[in-house]
This record gives C-alpha cells, structure tokens and sequence, in this order.
C-alpha cells in the first residue's frame, strides 16, 4: 500500500480526496466517542440476548428473561378488574338513588362516570359538559326530556332519534323548506318568539303571529311557549337556546327544522356504566 500524503500543517494523513487544491484530512474519531459507539453495540447484543428482540416465522425471539411487556399490560388490567368488580357488582345492583345516598359508591360512579364521559360524550358536549351549536349543555338546568337521574339514564340508554326501537323521538318541522309557511309568515314567528322570550319584537309581527303560532306550534311548545318534556319540545320562554337566540338563528330553525341525534348508548355501554354516566351527568350542575 502506498504511503499516504501528511499534511504540512496539521501534521494528520490525508484520504487521498482533493477538490480545487482542497485535500480530505483522515482525521480520527475521538477516543471518548468511539467508546461510547462500541459500548452501545455490546449493549445491543446483550439486549438481543436477554430481552424478545427478532421476529420468526412463528412469533418473536422471548430473551433469557422471557419478559414481555404485552403480557404486563394483560396482567395490570385483569388486577384492575379484579379490584373494581366488587364496586362494579355494587353498583349494577343499586338503584340510582342508592348510589346518590352512598358516598363511596358516587364517588366511584362518579370517577368511571367521568373516564366515559370523555370517551363517548365529550367530542359532543365539551370536555366540561358545556356543550355548543346544536350540542346541549349539560351544566345548566334546562332539560329537553327531562333532567333526574331516572330521565338522564333514559336518555343515555335509548338515545334521541337514533337506532333503538325505544328511542326518544321528537321532530321539528321544516315549516319554510317544505312549503308550510310563507317567508313573512316565518318572519312573524320569528317576532313572536322573540317576544315569548321576553325580548323587544315588533308588536304587530307579534300581533299577527298569535294564530300562527296557535295553529303551528302550541301542540307541541304549548300555548304559553314552555315546552313539554314528553315530547322534547323545547321551552321558549327561557331565553336558552340550542340552535342559536339570534332572529337569523330562530328563523333558520323555523324554516329548516334541525334535529340531531344522540347515538342509543344501550347496548354498547354496560348498565353499571351507564348508571356511572348518568350519575356523573347528573352531578354536573344541572341535575334535578
């Protein structure tokens, strides 16, 4: 082998590389860091001797410990389980009211209430129950099918306009799509329950929309606007509103008559978590 080039300067070997005048020094790795390099290839090997490394055909290499971190989940959920099947067996055979007269199993309903809620509620309602546009708010105490504990679990159950045969249905007619009622007719109503709402509206449109309403919304908002649970119709008179208090927003909900769906939890939750989810809602500040 051929006797490589030092540079003048630097005293170290070139690689024989050069670019316009400009030679490669063959400058060695730091002593510290080529330590560290082979220290970390002794400490894989070890690992691939000791701990489940390389997959095969039928599986994976388990390691000298044969540890396994898949079954270390498996086990911590089964202890887990373990540990709360007695509150979970407590809380399947109480009744709603047990559960609100016993501390610790509302606590308990109230911490696996809270883990639901997040999973299967929040991305509606809010993180905090607060709700938004065509989302109830759950903290406050107005309540389309009613608000006890009895009505919460009802509703979390069957769901709203959704895929149980018990379902709670309710609908709102799309007076203006579907040819009910004229624009100036709408425009009326929209006065009217402005007014209902305790609101300044113009005397005459409300005036001239007191039949309308009577004809059209009474059976199912009342004559006096207050709503009937029975039915989900909501209470026009408390200046609460799902879909928005401004005329464009009432007026849009006259004209289109927008429902949505609370999805039938019944099934896919167990009756020990809906009675938790029901008991967590309910303590969020609106229950009655």
């Amino acid at each position: 082998m051929a006797k490589r080039e030092v540079d003048d300067i630097s005293g170290t070997e070139t690689t024989g590389h050069e670019w316009d005048g400009i030679k490669e020094l063959d400058t060695p790795m730091p002593k510290w860091w080529l330590g560290m390099f082979y220290a970390c290839i002794v400490w894989a090997i070890g690992y691939w001797v000791v701990y489940p490394a390389w997959p095969t055909l039928s599986g994976y290499t388990h390691g000298m410990l044969n540890h396994s971190q898949r079954d270390d989940v498996t086990a911590n959920l089964a202890a887990l389980k373990s540990a709360r099947s007695v509150k979970e067996a407590a809380l399947r055979d109480a009744s709603l009211a047990d559960i609100q007269r016993n501390p610790e199993l509302q606590q308990f309903a109230m911490a696996a209430g809270k883990t639901l809620f997040g999973d299967d509620c929040a991305p509606c309602h809010g993180a905090g129950g607060q709700g938004a546009h065509g989302y109830p708010n759950l903290n406050d105490d107005v309540w389309l099918w009613g608000g006890k504990l009895s009505d919460i679990q009802r509703t979390i159950t069957v769901g709203i306009r959704s895929t149980s045969p018990d379902t709670r249905q309710s609908q709102m007619p799309a007076f203006g799509r579907d040819g009910m009622l004229k624009p100036a007719e709408i425009d009326d109503l929209t006065e009217y329950v402005v007014h209902l709402s305790g609101r300044p509206a113009n005397a005459r449109a409300v005036t001239r929309a007191t039949k309308l309403f009577a004809d059209n919304c009474a059976v199912c908002h009342g004559a006096d606007g207050k709503g009937n649970r029975s039915m989900g119709a909501p209470n026009l008179i408390d200046n609460e509103w799902l879909y928005g208090p401004n005329r464009e927003d009432i007026a849009d909900q006259i004209t289109n008559g927008h429902g949505g769906e609370m999805p039938t939890w019944g099934g896919r939750l167990s009756p020990e978590e809906i009675k938790a989810l029901a008991v967590y809602v309910h303590n969020l500040g609106g229950g009655e």
